[in-house]
């Protein structure tokens, strides 16, 4: 069957999809995103190469939630139809020989269960088909379970998340609406005073294909409350690191102080991680404002900012959690700041500024939210990375003919509808 043209593809969904949520009875809505990305790569990026002076992506994808409820049992389905086109695929495949960092799009390569399967791909084109969520549970009155693919989010940072291990969102991610689900169970026990207790087994495949306990984690966390505050503690094994956390958040006047501390017994002994945030909100000038400031110390990042290459491939326990997608940053002192700013009620403006304090580069953001009509929001960012040479965010030495990796500033913008 052919295709429709291109112009007509966009509508052509839009009815499909709300065709599709008036026959299907369990279908309790989802979203159709598409976007797009420019980047600009410096004379002295190793990237520039490939991709030119600057590289340009599209991309979309279609959401579709099922729901069914049978009193304290419930079965949730998201499929996903994801797309990504341009110059980022054959950009990725060149920088995982220089920095490991976790794919673009989703797959279940190290998943307990493949649930995705790509449909066409090329050097810069592919398109994949998945369910993202795929979970039975029960409810009760004071126990909740819940089988299958699922997402789960633990710890009090706002912006950098040392306790939330699995499948956490980049410090500087702009649509932060779902986290990629991991295949797990999932329990809590609600206790009388309000306090619970929550365990996690996420069971993965090895690079052979076989679910190993060396690549999997369990963890038990208990949630509990005091007079003016909440806190948590954590005891967990993740691919074969025993994890000790503690964290909470409370009120400090108008203000809320949130933080972590977790323990990991790694290769080289024990490594600590920690966040500690003060946020707050008020009204300025007539407008809604919000500001968060957040210090992130990494124990698994490089002392001295010593980004060379024999650095960076020493450094095991770092390289494991970039690829894996629990880690985005090299250094071990950060500062990141957040003010969102209600414009109007239907348009949020947010500066954000994520400083390394160890080599003082720096990522720049400014995002931007409008909710255009009903069911229909714009999201756009602004990221300019600043630094000098051989600094994190202002390039990272190759070692390759006096060359860097390194991106200049680039604009994203994606428009989702909503049914």
């Amino acid at each position: 069957m052919a295709l429709p043209p291109r112009p007509l593809l966009l509508p052509v969904l839009l009815l499909f999809c709300a065709s599709l949520q008036a026959a299907v009875p369990w279908l309790d809505g989802g979203h159709l995103k598409s976007r797009g990305l420019a980047a600009s790569y410096p004379d002295d990026s190793i990237l520039r190469d490939s991709a030119g002076a600057m590289a340009y992506d599209g991309g979309a994808g279609l959401r579709l939630r099922f729901r069914e409820n049978r009193e304290e049992f419930t079965l949730q389905a998201d499929y996903q139809l994801l797309a990504q086109v341009g110059d980022s695929l054959e950009l990725a495949e060149e920088g995982q020989g220089l920095l490991p960092l976790a794919p673009l799009l989703p797959d279940d390569d190290r998943r307990w269960f493949d649930l995705t399967r790509t449909i066409s791909e090329g050097d810069s084109r592919r398109l994949v088909q998945r369910l993202d969520r795929l979970h039975v549970g029960y409810a009760g009155e004071k126990v909740v379970l819940r089988f299958g693919r699922q997402a789960v989010s633990w710890g009090n940072g706002l912006i950098y998340t040392p306790m939330d291990f699995f499948n956490p969102f980049d410090p500087a991610a702009v649509d932060t609406e779902y986290k990629v689900g991991d295949d797990m169970l999932y329990a809590q026990y609600l206790l009388d005073s309000g306090n619970d207790w929550q365990f996690v087994s996420v069971q993965r495949r090895d690079a052979d294909g076989d679910v190993s306990s060396r690549v999997s984690s369990a963890a038990l966390k208990f949630h509990g409350f005091g007079v003016e505050q909440e806190y948590d503690l954590l005891l967990a094994e993740h691919f074969d690191q025993l994890v000790l956390g503690v964290g909470g958040a409370g009120n400090l006047g108008e203000a809320v102080l949130r933080g972590d501390l977790t323990l990991t017994d790694a290769e080289d002994g024990w490594v600590a991680n920690l966040v500690a945030s003060w946020s707050w909100s008020w009204v300025w000038g007539g407008h809604n404002v919000s500001g968060v400031a957040e210090y992130f110390f990494n124990g698994f990042g490089l002392r001295e900012s010593d980004y060379t290459p024999a650095e960076i491939a020493g450094a095991t326990d770092l390289l494991a959690r970039l690829s894996r997608g629990e880690l985005f940053t090299l250094g071990r002192h950060y500062l990141a700041g957040s003010l969102l700013v209600e414009m109007t009620p239907l348009v949020n403006v947010t500066p954000n500024l994520f400083l390394n304090l160890g080599d003082g580069s720096a990522l720049a953001q400014l995002l931007v939210s409008w909710d255009l009509a009903q069911d229909w929001q714009l999201l756009a960012s602004l990221n300019l990375p600043l630094g000098s040479r051989g600094t994190e965010y202002g390039g990272l030495e190759t070692g390759i003919d006096d060359l860097t990796l390194e991106a200049g500033p680039s604009l994203f913008a994606q428009l989702a509808w909503y049914f």
